[in-house]
C-alpha cells in the first residue's frame, strides 16, 4: 500500500511503500532530510510526528522514552502505516549533489596504526564525485552487503578519495582490507550520502567531537574550513583508547600552530605508560562537560561509536545546546564490517 508524507513547515509532499522507510522515500523522490546512520543509532533524522500512524523497525538506540512521549521518531527506520505529517528540517545544501553508482580503483593502502589503513580510491579519469565534507560513501560488494566509511578528505583535495578504515574483529570486509586487497583492486561505491556536514550560514563557534575513526569526516569538515578561511571559533576534542589510536594526530596539532581561532584537545581513555601521555585523560564526554559549562551559543558535530554520540547529545543538550544544532554521524560496528 501506498501513504503520503507531507512536511512541515516547508509543505512538500511525497508517496511512501510500505516496504521502505520514511527516509529511503523521501530521498528516492528527491527531499533532502538530514540523516546519518540510517540504522537508528545516531539520531540525525529525528523528527516530529504530527499526523498518522508509523511503526518502528529494529529498536533504535537513539530514541527514548522522553522522545516517544514528545511524538519525536526516527525517518530512517520508521515506516508509515497511513497517511502521515513530519514536522523536520529540510537539507538544503545537498539537492543539487547527485548520488551515483560508480567504479573505482585502490590506488594506495597506507597504514596510519596498527588497526588503522588509509584507503584512497581513484575513480576513472573522466569522473569525479561531488560531495559535501562530512558525507560518506558505501562500497558495494559482490554479495549485495555494503559497507559504509565517511570520505576523509576536503572536496577541494579530490584527486583521490581516502577513507579510513579500522580492522574489526571477526569482520569479513575489514580483515580483507587489511590482509588481502591489493593496489589496482577494482571496487564499486555509492555516494556522496549522508548529511553530517558544516552548515555554514551560521557564525556560531562549532564543537567537534570524534572518538576512533570518527576522526575522517570531522579532518574533512575542518581541512575545507580552513582552506576557505572560515573564521569560526573550531574546538575539536578527539578521544582514543591509546596514543597510537590518535593516528594522525600530527595534522589537528599542525591546525592549532597556525590557526589562532582553532582548538585541539586530545583524549585518552586507556593510556599506557609506553604512551608517555601527559594529556587529558578519562572519556571524550567528561573533558567536555569540564570545558564547557554552557553550549547556548554553539554547534556540536559528533562522530564515532553509537555510545559516545548518544552521551555527548544527552552532555550538550544539557548544558543548554538547541537540540537542532547537534549533528552527528554514529559509527555502527558488526561482525559483518
Amino acid at each position: 500500500m501506498t501513504h503520503n508524507v507531507t512536511i512541515q513547515p516547508s509543505g512538500h509532499c511525497f508517496t511512501i511503500d510500505d516496504d521502505e522507510s520514511i527516509l529511503t522515500a523521501a530521498l528516492r523522490q528527491g527531499f533532502n532530510l538530514p540523516y546519518g546512520c540510517r540504522n537508528g543509532a545516531c539520531g540525525s533524522c529525528k523528527g516530529t510526528l504530527l499526523t498518522g500512524t508509523t511503526e518502528h523497525t529494529g529498536s533504535p538506540t537513539a530514541l527514548n522514552d522522553s522522545d516517544r512521549e514528545k511524538s519525536k521518531i526516527l525517518f530512517c527506520v520508521a515506516h508509515a502505516t497511513s497517511d502521515v505529517t513530519i514536522e523536520c528540517r529540510e537539507v538544503g545544501a545537498a539537492k543539487d549533489i547527485q548520488v551515483r553508482i560508480l567504479p573505482c580503483r585502490v590506488h594506495q593502502l597506507e597504514k596510519l596504526a596498527p588497526d588503522v589503513i588509509a584507503l584512497s580510491l581513484k575513480l576513472p579519469s573522466a569522473e569525479r564525485m561531488q560531495f559535501l565534507p562530512g558525507q560518506y560513501l558505501d562500497i558495494l560488494l559482490k554479495n549485495g552487503e555494503r559497507r559504509s566509511f565517511s570520505i576523509a578528505n576536503p572536496p577541494h583535495d579530490d584527486a583521490f578519495l581516502q577513507l579510513h578504515v579500522r580492522l574489526v574483529t571477526d569482520g569479513h570486509f575489514t580483515e580483507h582490507v587489511f590482509n588481502k586487497m591489493k593496489e589496482k583492486d577494482i571496487l564499486r561505491i555509492e555516494g556522496p550520502l549522508g548529511s553530517f556536514f558544516l552548515r555554514e550560514d551560521s557564525t556560531k563557534p562549532v564543537l567537534f567531537i570524534a572518538t576512533g575513526t570518527g576522526f575522517a569526516p570531522i579532518h574533512a569538515i575542518i581541512a575545507h574550513a580552513l582552506h576557505h578561511h572560515h573564521d569560526r571559533a573550531m574546538h575539536l576534542y578527539w578521544g582514543a583508547r591509546n596514543r597510537p589510536d590518535l593516528y594522525l594526530a600530527q595534522v589537528p596539532e599542525t591546525w592549532e600552530h597556525e590557526t589562532p581561532n582553532f582548538k585541539y584537545v586530545p583524549v585518552l581513555s586507556r593510556a599506557q605508560a609506553s604512551d608517555a601521555w601527559t594529556g587529558r585523560t578519562g572519556y571524550v564526554t567528561e573533558a567536555i562537560a569540564t570545558d564547557f559549562p554552557d553550549l547556548s551559543g554553539y554547534q556540536v558535530y559528533a562522530c564515532g561509536a553509537p555510545a559516545m554520540v548518544t552521551a555527548a547529545r544527552t552532555l550538550c543538550l544539557e548544558r543548554g545546546l538547541p537540540e537542532d544544532e547537534f549533528f552527528a554521524d554514529a559509527f555502527s560496528f558488526q561482525h559483518t564490517t
